[in-house]
């Protein structure tokens, strides 16, 4: 496990915080559990200028290029006679499940699991679940290839 010394962590005792075996986090990435667990499985690479607010589990073998914002908080705006700095905040986990490359300048926004051996292409909005075995891209993401085991090749779903 290598964390880089340029790695904001601002990983707070009332929240578990864990990194599996041979995985890194890479420079001027901020990781913050402060409102959720944060949990990064084995041989997964945070990749430079990341955003980790849990609750977020990264699985093992997981790909995270550049600069990618992954959240799973909110803050809550539905009183218009409130600000909404005043209306305290929701969260849902983020699950990226194993075998993961999730592309540079991606959001991934509360509630969303990315299923197994997903690539999500750079600068997607993932604001939906994506199931395992699809390759997905745009604002908002939408899947466009999805592997089929009983052909062996990826297909097309647009």
């Amino acid at each position: 496990m290598i964390i880089r010394s340029w790695v904001r962590m601002d990983v707070l005792p009332f929240n578990p915080f864990s990194i599996g075996d041979n995985s890194m986090i890479e420079d001027f990435t901020t990781v913050n559990n402060g409102v959720g667990e944060v949990r990064i499985g084995n041989n997964s690479l945070i990749g430079l200028g990341n955003v980790i607010i849990g609750p977020i589990t990264v699985g093992n073998n997981v790909i995270l290029a550049q600069n990618i914002v992954a959240s799973g908080l909110n803050h809550n705006y539905t009183d218009i006679k409130q600000p909404i700095h005043q209306q305290g905040v929701s969260v849902a986990p983020i699950v990226i499940e194993d075998d993961c490359w999730i592309g540079a300048n991606t959001v991934i926004t509360a509630g969303v699991t990315i299923g197994k051996h997903c690539v999500i292409a750079a600068g997607a909005v993932v604001t939906k679940n994506i199931p395992p075995y699809s390759v997905a891209v745009g604002n908002p993401a939408r899947v466009i290839k999805q592997y089929d085991g009983s052909r062996n090749e990826w297909i097309k779903t647009i």
